[in-house]
């Protein structure tokens, strides 16, 4: 299992995420190579999967951080074949194939359908000879990634693995032989058996949270909650406006409580209908989100003050907001909400190995 902690851990904070994670899995998976640095000069030491692909004039370095690089041409194959490596890996020696220390891993990325990175199953003979060509590397896994597996139709994603079983013959046949196959994400490892060979990627699933309805799992703990508390309360009169251009006028004399947490913090502008809950009751967010602030509507909440929380992400009393709702209400996918909150919010992690 390689946990995917990319996106700064889809918006938790990847250190700590890592360091909590690297007990129970194999591995780790970031997209840059700058978010495994991170990981290394952290002290992480399991390995690594860079699944971005994009090394610029990079190679020597990702070797020498003990980095396990996805490749996804022949031609960046090549570039790691001939990059002077000057310093073996201190810091991470379980990322070297095991039982052959001379030898720097590498995964191979095959397109099967999401058109987006990947070899197609006709370049794979020239990879061969590349391998040949260059001892010094092993080709240790070899790995696609599925489009649709959070989709109600499942045809597609059966096509991409059927495609993905015929590349992984051909790679056979050229003597390439990979230690690991990995192809399914989060989506894909639920719903999937086939696809979880000899290794999955979840990503999304890790922080309780699914990609679609389709895959939804009621036994999944969010990990995450998003707390503020409310720094100004006033009375608001019947016809007023609230926020930038008085887009929602109160209905009745209101009390108006606002928040310090806006846009720029990664709560969407753009919803309609949200809520957040405020001493175990819902309050509706009204007017135009700010950048630094947002105000919600706490005329039915009785005894609110200054200072009480305000949670809009999680519990309160009895009632829950999930990322799926607030997802919902700003017409986007949760990956864009949990990945959004910015680096300006304080994480503040429980449980163990934090305090």
């Amino acid at each position: 299992m390689y946990g995917v902690v990319k996106a700064d851990a889809y918006g938790h904070g990847a250190v700590a995420v890592a360091r909590t994670l690297e007990p129970v899995v194999d591995g780790l998976a970031v997209s840059l190579v700058e978010e495994g640095i991170e990981l290394r000069d952290a002290g992480v030491r399991k390995p690594i999967l860079v699944l971005g692909a994009y090394y610029g004039r990079y190679h020597s370095e990702v070797l020498e951080e003990g980095l396990t690089p996805v490749i996804y041409d022949t031609a960046d194959f090549e570039k790691f074949g001939r990059t002077p490596v000057r310093r073996r890996p201190q810091r991470s020696p379980s990322a070297r194939v095991e039982g052959r220390p001379s030898r720097w891993p590498v995964h191979v990325k095959v397109d099967t359908g999401m058109n987006r990175l990947g070899l197609d199953q006709g370049a794979l003979p020239r990879l061969a000879e590349a391998v040949a060509r260059f001892p010094q590397l092993e080709v240790d896994g070899f790995c696609t990634h599925l489009a649709s597996a959070d989709l109600a139709s499942p045809d597609d994603t059966h096509a991409q693995l059927a495609r993905f079983g015929r590349a992984i013959a051909t790679a056979n046949e050229h003597g390439i032989k990979p230690r690991i196959i990995h192809a399914a994400n989060s989506a894909g490892a639920v719903r999937f058996p086939e696809a979880r060979f000899s290794a999955v990627r979840p990503g999304l699933a890790l922080y309780g949270a699914m990609p679609s309805a389709v895959v939804a799992r009621a036994d999944l703990e969010p990990v995450l909650s998003l707390r503020t508390r409310i720094m100004a309360l006033h009375g608001v009169a019947s016809g007023a406006g609230v926020s930038y251009g008085g887009k929602w006028r109160a209905p009745r004399d209101s009390a108006i409580a606002t928040l310090p947490i806006g846009y720029a913090d990664g709560y969407p502008r753009h919803v309609e209908s949200a809520e957040v809950l405020v001493r175990g009751r819902r309050a509706k967010v009204v007017g135009v989100v700010c950048m630094d602030m947002m105000m919600v509507d706490v005329t039915d909440v009785p005894g609110v003050a200054v200072g009480d929380e305000a949670v809009l992400l999680g519990t309160s009393g009895t009632e829950v907001i999930r990322v799926d709702d607030l997802t919902r209400w700003a017409s986007t996918i949760s990956y864009e909400i949990l990945c959004g909150i910015s680096k300006r919010v304080p994480r503040i992690y429980t449980g163990r190995g934090h305090s």
